[in-house]
C-alpha cells in the first residue's frame, strides 16, 4: 500500500491557517454605516446545514430622509443558487418592519452576480471569516456603487446627489429539512417566529448570531437604532429584527464632499510638536519686550521677553505633547507688548495614523486584475532654518556739561565769580539687535528584507505569500531646537499604496520596525505579500515624519523593495512514501 505524505514549512501552515481573503477596491464614495461582529459555531446535520461562503447581499435604494424604498431590491452573490426552492421575495428590511408579512415563495428566485466578487459577508468564526473594513470598503467604492445604480435604474450622479442611500443586508443560503433556502437575517427572525423555533433549534449560531451581528449600524439612521449590545452571543429574534442585519451607506452631494474642514496644523496622537506664530509690529527691546502666552488644553505655555527691531518680526513657539486619542485642539494665543501676532487662535487636528493595519490575506486570495501604481510622494521636507533675535546694549558715554555760575565777595565789597561745569556722563548708547540662525537636518533610510522565517529566500529574491520586515533608521543633526522623528509609516502596492497602512513601532536610536503582526505564527514583525502578486519588484513605500522644529514638521519618502519570483505553494511538495 501506498502511503502519501504533505510536507510543507512551519511558516505556510501559518499563512494558511490563519490569513482571511482580501480584495483591493479604487476610489470610495459614500459613507459606511456598518459594523459586525459574529463568533464560532457548531456543525449541522445532513437535513439542515449552511455551507461556508454560501453567502451574499440584498441591496435596495431607500429615501435618505425617510427610508421609504425607491427601488427593485437585488440579492447579490458570488454563488449560483439556481436551486432555491424556498425564499420570500425581494422585501427589504423597511418593509417588514412596517408591517408586511413573510410570503414565502417556491421558485422563481433571482439573483445578480457582481462583476467586482464580494467580500466574504458572514463568517463561521473558524476558516471562513468576514472583515468590517473590507465591506466598508466594498459597499463604497466607486465601481461598486456604479455598478448598483445601473442595475436598479439610477445613475451614478442620481444615486449619490444625496436624496438617496444604500440598505445593505447580509443574506444567506441553507438547507432546511433538505430544502435549499434563501433569507435575510430579517427574515430568518420572522421564519424562526412562525416556524415555532426551528431555526434557532437547527441553526443558532449561524441565524441568531453570525447572521444577525454580520452587519449593523454604528449610528443611529433612518429611524433604526445603533447596536450596543453584545456582538458575540445569540440573540433575540426581536433584536434582529428591530436592530440588527442591516447596514447603511449615505452619500452627500457632491458640493459638500469638498468642503474640507481647514485645520491649521494637523498632528498625530501622543507626539512632542512645535505650534509657532510669527510676532510683529513696533520695535520691541529688552524695555518693552512682548510676551506670548499660548493655551493649550487647559495649560499655559508663556514666552517672556520677545524682541526684534523695527521693521521686522520674531517667530515665537511652545513645545507640546498631543493627546493620546483622536481630537480637535483648539489653541489659544494672546500677545501683550504692543505687538501683534499672525494668528490669534489655531485649530489643531489630532490624527490616529494606526487605524488601518491590512487584513489577514489568505492563501485562496486572487486579483487577476491587479495593475501596479506609481510609489506616491507625501509632504517631504529635509531641513528647517529659522532665526533669533535678541537685543544687547551698546553704551556711548558722553559728557553733557552743566556750567553753574559760582559767585563769592571779595574783602573789598567786590562781587565776582567764576564758571563751574558741574555736568555728568551719560550712557547715549543704543540696543543694538542680533540675529542667531538656526538649522535642522533630518535624515533616514528604509530597508526591507525577507522575513527571517521564509526558509526559501535569497537576498532580495523571495516568493510570494511570505512575509516581508523592514527597519528604518533615523537621524537629526542641526543647531536647534527639535524632536527626533517620531513616526514611519509604510504603504503597500497590493492596496495602491492606499486604503492599508502600517505604523511602524519605534525603538532605540531612532529606528523603526513592523508591530508584531497578530496573524503571524511567530509574532514575527512582519507584513504577508499577498500570494497573488506578479513575479516582479515588490515595492513598499514609507513616509517618515514628525520630527518638529519651531519652523515645522520635518518628513522624507523612502523607498526599498524586494524581487519576487514564485510563490508559497512551490515550496509544497506532495509524493509517496514507501
Amino acid at each position: 500500500m501506498k502511503i502519501f505524505i504533505k510536507i510543507f514549512i512551519p511558516v505556510l501552515i501559518s499563512i494558511c491557517i490563519s490569513f482571511r481573503c482580501f480584495t483591493v477596491f479604487a476610489e470610495s464614495t459614500g459613507d459606511p454605516n456598518i459594523d459586525s461582529g459574529g463568533g464560532g459555531m457548531g456543525s449541522g446535520t445532513s437535513q439542515n446545514f449552511w455551507s461556508p461562503s454560501d453567502d451574499g447581499v440584498r441591496i435596495t435604494i431607500v429615501d435618505a430622509e425617510t427610508g421609504e424604498k425607491k427601488s427593485q431590491s437585488i440579492d447579490y452573490t458570488n454563488k449560483q443558487p439556481s436551486n432555491i426552492s424556498l425564499h420570500f421575495g425581494s422585501v427589504c428590511k423597511t418593509e417588514y418592519i412596517s408591517g408586511s408579512a413573510l410570503s414565502p415563495q417556491t421558485g422563481g428566485y433571482s439573483y445578480m452576480n457582481p462583476s467586482e466578487p464580494l467580500p466574504a459577508i458572514v463568517g463561521d468564526g473558524e476558516y471562513w471569516s468576514s472583515n468590517i473594513d473590507q465591506i466598508r470598503s466594498y459597499f463604497t467604492d466607486e465601481q461598486v456603487v456604479s455598478s448598483v445604480a445601473g442595475n436598479m435604474g439610477f445613475t451614478l450622479e442620481e444615486l449619490t446627489n444625496g436624496d438617496y442611500k444604500l440598505m445593505v443586508e447580509p443574506l444567506i443560503y441553507i438547507t432546511y429539512n433538505g430544502t435549499r433556502c434563501a433569507l435575510t437575517a430579517t427574515e430568518m427572525a420572522l421564519y424562526d417566529q412562525q416556524t415555532n423555533g426551528d431555526m434557532r433549534r437547527y441553526f443558532a449560531d449561524l441565524s441568531h448570531k453570525n447572521l444577525p451581528l454580520a452587519m449593523f449600524l454604528e449610528e443611529d439612521d433612518l429611524g433604526y437604532r445603533a447596536w450596543s449590545g453584545s456582538t458575540n452571543s445569540r440573540m433575540t429574534n426581536s433584536d434582529i429584527i428591530n436592530y440588527l442585519g442591516v447596514g447603511i451607506v449615505s452619500f452627500k452631494e457632491k458640493d459638500e464632499e469638498v468642503e474640507v474642514d481647514a485645520f491649521d496644523y494637523e498632528y498625530r496622537v501622543d507626539t512632542d510638536v512645535y505650534t509657532s506664530v510669527t510676532v510683529s509690529g513696533g520695535e520691541h527691546t529688552p524695555d518693552n519686550p512682548v510676551t506670548v502666552i499660548f493655551e493649550i488644553k487647559n495649560k499655559r505655555y508663556t514666552v517672556n521677553n520677545v524682541v526684534y527691531p523695527e521693521g521686522d518680526s520674531q517667530l515665537v513657539w511652545c513645545k507640546w505633547h498631543t493627546p493620546q486619542t483622536e481630537q480637535q485642539v483648539e489653541i489659544k494665543i494672546t500677545v501683550s507688548g504692543g505687538a501683534e501676532a499672525s494668528e490669534t487662535d489655531i485649530t489643531a487636528n489630532i490624527v490616529d495614523l494606526d487605524k488601518n493595519p491590512p487584513p489577514n490575506p489568505t492563501a485562496y486570495d486572487r486579483n487577476s486584475g491587479f495593475t501596479a501604481v506609481s510609489v506616491p510622494r507625501k509632504e517631504e521636507k529635509s531641513s528647517n532654518s529659522w532665526s533669533v533675535w535678541s537685543a544687547y546694549w551698546a553704551e556711548d558715554w558722553v559728557w553733557m556739561p552743566n556750567w553753574v555760575w559760582i559767585s563769592y565777595t571779595l574783602p573789598n565789597g567786590m562781587v565776582t565769580g567764576y564758571w563751574q561745569d558741574n555736568g555728568e556722563w551719560v550712557d547715549r548708547g543704543d540696543w543694538i539687535f542680533e540675529s542667531e540662525s538656526y538649522n535642522v537636518f533630518l535624515s533616514a533610510k528604509m530597508k526591507i528584507t525577507p522575513d527571517e522565517k521564509n526558509p526559501t529566500a535569497s537576498g532580495k529574491n523571495m516568493k510570494s505569500g511570505y512575509g516581508i520586515n523592514e527597519k528604518v533608521t533615523s537621524s537629526v543633526s542641526g543647531s536647534g531646537e527639535h524632536t527626533d522623528m517620531q513616526n514611519a509609516v509604510t504603504y503597500f502596492p497590493e492596496f495602491g499604496y492606499e486604503t492599508y497602512w502600517r505604523l511602524l513601532e519605534s525603538g532605540s536610536g531612532g529606528c523603526f520596525e513592523f508591530k508584531e503582526n497578530k496573524y503571524s505564527t511567530y509574532n514575527n514583525r512582519t507584513h504577508f505579500t499577498p500570494i497573488w502578486y506578479p513575479d516582479v519588484t515588490y515595492t513598499a513605500y514609507t513616509w517618515a515624519l514628525d520630527c518638529w522644529t519651531p519652523a515645522g514638521m520635518l518628513s522624507l519618502n523612502l523607498t526599498d523593495d524586494v524581487s519576487i519570483d514564485g510563490n508559497v505553494y512551490d515550496d509544497w511538495h506532495i509524493g509517496p512514501t514507501y
